[in-house]
């Protein structure tokens, strides 16, 4: 009797419980490049599965392909850059917002950098920025936030950007194009960068910093649909995610990942789920990501204003702060509260 009265306790309680232990499901589009670290750090760390989610990684091979299934809910959250096409998303009300930063520049990165071909820096043809005129330069597609880039380059030249002849490569494309001199210039990341110089092709003429501080490179994206119905889930993302910048940034020193202890565990995580070499991954240098996860507006406001003025998006009206979501990230910052840095 006494047993039998122990197991319909043992029954009840479970049966109560087993809901509330499964995992709360989140899709996240990855896009294979180290600006996915955050992803990938929360996964390995256990920081998604301490948040009680159980996080489902789906592989495109490029942001702009993911940015149909965040706007239609298919997709809960995803990774990608500020372009013409997110706004114009977002001025026909397609469910998109911006949540968090995923990749940006800062003093003493030089994760994205003006790259010239190297012939021309030999020859003298290329010696300054005002040399950008007429020349070829690579951008991975029109709309995109690197044109907004190249433009404040144009601007410290004093060349109208229209001077600048734009090529438009996907960047392994563009490895081979500065290969066979099909191109002259280019706004390279890396490790495409490091690649070209080793080499022999290519030169780090300049940062961006140089000419467009803080800019701002990579997003996180939420479907608004996964924000109105599943609202603290994705509080409890962005809070696992944050824990993960915290890691990443203590393993970065001078623009590249370190080669102590916590250095080393990021540089594993990132060459098994991007299928890299480490020594590729140890050897190139990596992007800003803020500790707290709050990206650069100001950035955002004047690529906006950019892809306005080249008739890029085409509603002049489109409110960047209606795209903008940064409260949950916030709260993820306070919650965790202040950064303190613990570098090797």
């Amino acid at each position: 009797m006494f047993m039998g009265r122990c197991a319909a306790i043992f029954l009840a309680i479970a049966t109560v419980a087993g809901p509330s232990l499964a995992a709360d499901r989140v899709t996240v589009g990855t896009v294979g490049n180290s600006s996915d670290a955050g992803f990938f750090i929360a996964m390995d760390q256990g920081y998604f599965a301490a948040e009680g989610l159980e996080v489902a990684f789906t592989p495109f091979d490029g942001a702009q392909k993911m940015m149909a299934p965040i706007g239609q809910g298919e997709l809960d959250v995803g990774g990608g850059a500020a372009s013409a096409s997110l706004y114009n998303s977002a001025a026909r009300s397609i469910g998109i917002r911006i949540v968090a930063d995923r990749s940006r520049m800062e003093t003493g990165y030089l994760f994205q950098t003006l790259m010239v071909r190297k012939a021309l820096i030999d020859s003298g043809r290329f010696k300054s920025y005002a040399d950008l005129k007429g020349l070829k330069v690579a951008l991975v597609a029109p709309g995109g936030s690197p044109g907004s880039t190249l433009n404040e380059a144009a601007q410290k030249a004093g060349i109208p950007y229209d001077s600048i002849d734009k090529v438009f490569l996907p960047f392994p494309a563009q490895v081979s194009a500065f290969t066979n001199g099909a191109i002259d210039a280019s706004l390279m990341i890396e490790p495409f960068a490091t690649y070209l110089v080793n080499q022999g092709v290519a030169v780090r003429f300049a940062s961006t910093e140089d000419f467009y501080p803080g800019d701002q490179i990579g997003l996180v994206f939420f479907s608004e649909k996964f924000l109105k119905e599943r609202r603290t889930i994705g509080e409890r993302f962005l809070r696992a995610y944050v824990r993960a910048l915290r890691d990443y940034n203590d393993a970065v020193v001078d623009g590249r990942f370190s080669t102590g202890a916590k250095g080393e565990a990021v540089v594993k995580i990132l060459a098994r789920n991007l299928g890299m070499k480490e020594e590729q991954i140890r050897s190139s240098y990596v992007q800003a990501i803020s500790a707290d996860g709050k990206p650069n507006v100001e950035s955002l406001r004047k690529d906006l204003q950019f892809f306005i003025a080249q008739g890029e998006v085409t509603d002049a009206k489109v409110d960047l702060d209606k795209i903008l979501e940064l409260s949950l990230v916030e709260a993820a910052a306070r919650s965790l509260g202040p950064y303190q840095p613990k570098k090797d």
